[in-house]
C-alpha cells in the first residue's frame, strides 16, 4: 500500500506537470498568434520564460535537497516534497526550452541541451526510485520477504547511487552554464547599452 501511495504521489505532479506545460504552451500559442512571431529570448515574454523557468529549476534543485537532508524538518513529507520536485523539474525547464526561442547555438544551446539531460536523467531516476519500496513519508522500507526481493532492492539501491553519481555532476554544470549565461546576458543587453 505503502510503495502504491508512493507511485501516485509522483504520478500526481507528472499530471500537474502536464497541466501547466499545456497552459503554458495556451498563453505561448496566444503570444504568437498576436505577435505573428516566435517571441525572441530578449523580449518582455522571453525573459519572462527564462526567468521564472530558471526560478524554478532553482526551486527544483536547492528546496528539495534542503529538505531531503533535513531529517528533524516538519515542513512537508517527502512525498509532497518529491512531487514539488518533479513539478517544478519539469515545468521549469520547459520554459526556459520556450525562452530559447528555438535557437540552440552558443552557450544558450550548451545550457539548454544540459537542462534536457537533466530532464531525462530525472525521469531514470525516478523510475530506479520507484523501485524501491517507502513509506508515505518518503523513508526507505526494509523488506524481509524473500531473498529476491532483498537481492531487487540492492540492486535498486545500487543503481539510484550510480544515478547520483552521473545526475549530480549534470545539474552542477547546467547550473554553472546557466549563471554563466545569465550573466552575459545582463552584462551584453543592459550594460553595454
Amino acid at each position: 500500500m505503502t510503495h502504491y501511495m508512493t507511485r501516485y504521489s509522483g504520478n500526481r505532479g507528472l499530471w500537474l506537470s502536464f497541466l501547466a506545460a499545456i497552459l503554458i504552451s495556451a498563453i505561448y500559442a496566444v503570444v504568437v498568434f498576436f505577435t505573428r512571431a516566435i517571441p525572441p529570448a530578449g523580449a518582455l515574454f522571453g525573459h519572462l520564460l527564462g526567468i521564472v523557468g530558471f526560478i524554478l529549476m532553482l526551486m527544483t534543485e536547492i528546496l528539495y535537497s534542503i529538505r531531503k537532508r533535513s531529517r528533524s524538518a516538519r515542513w512537508g513529507s517527502m512525498a509532497s516534497w518529491l512531487q514539488f520536485h518533479i513539478f517544478t523539474g519539469l515545468v521549469g525547464p520547459f520554459m526556459v526550452l520556450l525562452h530559447s526561442s528555438w535557437k540552440f547555438n552558443g552557450l544558450a544551446g550548451a545550457t539548454t541541451l544540459l537542462t534536457i539531460l537533466i530532464v531525462i536523467s530525472g525521469f531514470i531516476g525516478r523510475y530506479i526510485y520507484t523501485q524501491i519500496p517507502r513509506s508515505l513519508e518518503g523513508v526507505e522500507i526494509e523488506t524481509t520477504a524473500g531473498q529476491s526481493q532483498a537481492s531487487g532492492l540492492a540492486r535498486a539501491r545500487r543503481l539510484l547511487a550510480i544515478w547520483h553519481i552521473i545526475h549530480i555532476p549534470i545539474g552542477m554544470a547546467l547550473f554553472v552554464a546557466a549563471f554563466i549565461h545569465i550573466g552575459a546576458a545582463l552584462y551584453y543587453a543592459t550594460l553595454l547599452k
